[in-house]
């Protein structure tokens, strides 16, 4: 009986954080949206990827708050199904490769410097959809990501020093 409440009581809180990053992802792009969408993005909750690097829970916490914010852009159409699948992705694949280091550092730049060269698929919306030079859309949003994802990483590492984000 107290391992089934204990376990009740587990679930409940991985539900509740994870609905919790899905909904800090989606009210800080929602209301910083003048700078979260477009040719020129700084979306400041980007931050919230470096929560997949210490719990698999954030990877669809993030992934959701990426979908529900993106029926919020002007490209809402494409960018609600390739950027969820694109920052799931990308989540996959950055807890795959620092899954054997150590160093937290370490980790938070290769998940940066992962995300900042996705940002091609981003690019790849907005030309697709609204006719945007590919190649120049492609620099400006990858030095916001750039610029997003290195405020992110020293935030979540600062915090990671009174959170433990793995719990």
């Amino acid at each position: 009986m107290e391992n089934t409440i204990a376990s009740s009581r587990s679930h409940v809180s991985d539900l509740t954080k994870t609905a919790l990053v899905a909904a800090l992802y989606v009210v800080v792009t929602v209301i910083l949206a003048v700078i979260s969408f477009g040719a020129v993005q700084l979306r400041l909750s980007e931050m919230f990827n470096y929560l997949a690097l210490f719990n698999k829970r954030y990877v669809y916490a993030v992934t959701l708050g990426v979908v529900l914010a993106n029926f919020y852009s002007p490209t809402w159409i494409i960018d609600v199904p390739l950027g969820g699948i694109a920052t799931l992705l990308v989540l996959l694949l950055c807890r795959a490769l620092t899954k054997n280091i150590q160093s937290i550092a370490l980790k938070i730049v290769i998940t940066g410097i992962l995300f900042t060269v996705s940002m091609v698929t981003v690019a790849g919306q907005l030309t697709i959809v609204l006719g945007l030079p590919f190649w120049p859309t492609y620099a400006l949003v990858a030095i916001g990501e750039a610029f997003s994802m290195a405020v992110g990483g020293i935030t979540i590492y600062m915090l990671n020093k009174k959170i433990n984000f793995s719990k």
